[in-house]
């Protein structure tokens, strides 16, 4: 019987093959390393390699720092993710699923900012120290 197991080390990317692959700089993969978003191991050459499925998720750190998720919490999403394996469509899900809530969440404050925003643009108050998106709650009367 012929072991069908593909050699990592034959299909790893090296950091200059993930950054030309993710669209993003070679100082940027070794940072993502550095902060453990993702994983890499040291080739018998000593030279850095990394799976392929790192590439999926370079993808979803620029996804969700576009949105507006920070760094830590991608960090934290990352990490139910399974670093033995390929992450699945179910993980995948979940992750997204984790997500959804502050999303929602930012997506309120946005709608809430504009609407806010329509209403100051038109006020002519010209007050920093009132101004409700500038100072909410008058919390600059208090210092």
């Amino acid at each position: 019987m012929v072991d069908k197991r593909i050699d990592p080390e034959k299909t790893a990317l090296s950091v200059g093959d993930v950054a030309k692959r993710s669209g993003i700089k070679v100082s940027t993969v070794h940072y993502y390393d550095a902060e453990g978003l993702i994983t890499s191991w040291r080739n018998h050459g000593n030279q850095r390699r990394f799976s392929r499925d790192v590439l999926r998720r370079v993808a979803l750190i620029k996804i969700a720092q576009r949105v507006g998720i920070s760094l830590e919490e991608i960090r934290q999403a990352l990490s139910v993710l399974p670093h033995h394996r390929t992450p699945s469509k179910s993980d995948w899900q979940a992750l997204s699923n984790q997500w959804r809530i502050s999303l929602d969440d930012q997506i309120g404050r946005l709608m809430k900012l504009r609407n806010q925003m329509d209403e100051c643009i038109g006020c002519g108050c010209l007050s920093l120290g009132q101004c409700p998106l500038r100072n909410p709650g008058d919390i600059q009367a208090h210092d």
